[in-house]
């Protein structure tokens, strides 16, 4: 499955399982996208990204995490 920007729920979990200690609120956007992009499977134009779809990848991450 390809990963796109707008899939902040998987993209979030599948940031949980590669770092499971991190905590999504001390995370920088500039390292979050390059996680993001780096993701097995991601395939979406690095460009694409904004910080409204950075920060709902965050707070998936963040809700994912508190479950």
């Amino acid at each position: 499955m390809a990963l796109k920007w707008t899939d902040s729920e998987d993209i979030a979990a599948a940031l949980l399982e590669k770092m499971p200690d991190q905590d999504p609120l001390a995370v920088r956007f500039t390292d979050l996208r390059r996680w993001v992009c780096q993701l097995e499977g991601f395939d979406d134009d690095p460009k694409a990204c904004n910080e409204a779809k950075l920060e709902a990848i965050q707070m998936a991450w963040v809700d994912q995490r508190e479950d």
